[in-house]
């Protein structure tokens, strides 16, 4: 389908080899967790997933879609150490307040970044948020029931499927476009991402996602045009010789002359 539409180029598949049993096993004793079994059987075919597209401008390929799944040894946890090497540095379970409401009717409890969750980054999303492999309940002993959420910049969560299956499909179909995980949120994609939207339309898309607000514009583009080869023919501008300053005086001056002898020569005769 990618490779298919048009000015996509450099379609780009890495094949991994599946993951070691053994591999896994030791992750879930060194992190006291089990994983799912879908996500399990998912690295024992293939030690994680990168898919990447470009798109071509002015011939040259331009990054753009990027699908992107951990392999197991890049599964790391969130919120385990200090963001900085100094003593009594913040961590990410500083950020947790307990007056914040939970699960406020039909909204899901967002996970902790404390020690309530256990949370695992599946996607880096090229640094437009994380994609987490969620265990929101932790304590006394870690619930083998898991979900899929996505942190946004602002370290807000936002819900997205209850299984990896769920979520792997919704990575396909949304093709990697850049921020797909933000038409999950509130707020939605930027106005940026929303043309790629247009040109290159998920698999499965809500259209009101699309749709034009009042107060913002977005050119709807057309990728069959954008991307159509124009073949210009070089137009060749011919300037008038230039004629120094002088010279234009004194031949202004002398059409001026014979044209006054000439008339002169007309009033006598």
């Amino acid at each position: 389908l990618l490779e298919t539409s048009p000015g996509v180029a450099e379609v780009t598949f890495v094949e991994k080899e599946p993951a070691e049993r053994h591999t896994i096993v030791s992750w879930e004793q060194k992190n006291s967790c089990i994983l799912p079994e879908d996500l399990k059987n998912f690295y024992l075919m293939t030690d994680g997933f990168q898919m990447t597209w470009s798109v071509k401008t002015d011939d040259t390929p331009m990054p753009l879609g990027s699908m992107v799944i951990n392999s197991i040894s890049k599964l790391c946890r969130l919120g385990g150490s200090s963001m900085y090497t100094l003593p009594n540095a913040p961590t990410l379970a500083d950020l947790e307040d307990d007056t914040d409401e939970e699960g406020n009717g039909d909204k899901p409890e967002r996970p902790h970044f404390d020690s309530r969750s256990l949370i695992f980054e599946l996607d880096p999303c090229n640094g437009n948020g994380k994609v987490c492999l969620v265990y929101k309940h932790a304590k006394p002993v870690v619930s083998p029931d898991t979900e899929i959420w996505f942190l946004d910049r602002a370290l807000y969560w936002h819900f997205l499927t209850k299984t990896f299956t769920a979520y792997y499909r919704l990575l396909i179909t949304h093709l990697g476009l850049p921020q797909w995980q933000y038409a999950f949120t509130s707020y939605g994609v930027s106005p940026q991402a929303k043309q790629w939207f247009n040109m290159y339309k998920p698999i499965t898309i809500n259209t009101a996602l699309l749709s034009e607000e009042t107060d913002s514009f977005v050119n709807k583009l057309d990728p069959n045009k954008v991307f159509k080869s124009k073949n210009k023919t070089p137009v060749i501008k011919k300037k008038p010789p230039s004629q120094p300053a002088g010279s234009q005086k004194s031949h202004t001056s002398m059409t001026s002359s014979k044209t006054s002898s000439l008339a002169g020569n007309s009033s006598r005769k």
